[in-house]
């Protein structure tokens, strides 16, 4: 199936004794998709995958293929592996799971760069046949990738077909990478949508945010879409203002967005693997007063 559009992060779901929640995810999947949600990614940075065990893991691959495809939306899973074997294998079990779309996000701990990344990355595309997409998240990992080396694969390899572009700012980059990638390979908006408006002018081809809201960012993608540039501003201000409040670090907008989705009944419980982000009352006063401005868009 096609990746396009609004594609939200899965988020973790637990249990009060902290344990993956598996029919709770499925529930909370289900729901995703009837309020927007054109695909969904597992494993992504906003997902807690660092906090999973290989148990649990393997579960929630199955869940989300199994949830997506009943629903008719495509699953994208990220393969998170640091090692080339290792994310070779795993990239072979994503398929075999039937996903539609694997990300690929480059190993970070040691920041491998030049010919080590590309041919790390490189292995990837040819270990599988299904669509990849790399993600490209500098401010997270530490890692830089030219434009020019995402452009080198996308030559090579047929199946290379989507970039997440999360640098800061993205503009310039994704503009610079959309001349130099074949016509048909399509680029998507991170970084929670901050900067989705400027990505649409600039020729990507969908958003992948935080799980919580995916009806507010379909209303905006949708009136980019019509060329209601107006109505598109008009609702994205108002995310941004609470982006701007919950996104301070990964582990506050994990915590928010667990919030979010547990006060609008998508999830029974907001807990939070530790380490994690702790607030405090001046943190959830304004989050409250900001999350009363946003939820008028929410879909009835």
């Amino acid at each position: 199936m096609k990746i396009k559009g609004i594609c939200p992060i899965a988020p973790a779901v637990y249990r009060d004794d902290g344990s993956v929640d598996v029919p709770g995810y499925f529930r909370c999947c289900e729901k995703l998709i009837g309020l927007g949600a054109q695909a969904l990614t597992l494993f992504g940075i906003a997902g807690e995958y660092y906090k999973f065990d290989t148990d649990e893991e393997e579960a929630l691959i199955s869940a989300s293929v199994e949830v997506c495809h009943k629903n008719g939306v495509p699953i994208i899973i990220s393969n998170t592996k640091h090692s080339t074997i290792s994310a070779v294998c795993r990239a072979k079990q994503i398929e075999d799971a039937g996903a539609d779309c694997m990300m690929a996000l480059p190993p970070f701990f040691l920041k491998p760069a030049g010919t080590e990344l590309f041919e790390h990355l490189d292995a990837l595309c040819e270990a599988v046949q299904l669509p990849l997409m790399i993600q490209y998240a500098p401010d997270q990992t530490g890692v830089a990738i030219p434009p020019s080396v995402l452009a080198q694969l996308a030559e090579k390899h047929q199946n290379l077909r989507y970039f997440k572009i999360e640098c800061k700012p993205p503009g310039a980059y994704i503009s610079t990478l959309a001349k130099m990638l074949p016509n048909d390979r399509k680029i998507f908006v991170g970084n929670a949508g901050f900067q989705m408006i400027e990505g649409f002018k600039r020729g990507a081809y969908g958003v992948m945010p935080g799980p919580s809201m995916p009806d507010v960012y379909r209303k905006i993608w949708d009136a980019l879409l019509a060329g209601n540039e107006a109505e598109a501003l008009r609702v994205h201000g108002k995310l941004n203002d609470l982006l701007n409040h919950i996104r301070q670090n990964v582990e506050q907008i994990i915590y928010f967005e667990k919030r979010i989705l547990k006060k609008r009944g998508l999830i029974a419980n907001d807990y939070c693997r530790r380490p994690g982000f702790a607030s405090d009352p001046i943190y959830d006063e304004l989050f409250e007063t900001l999350y009363q401005k946003i939820q008028i868009e929410f879909s009835k």
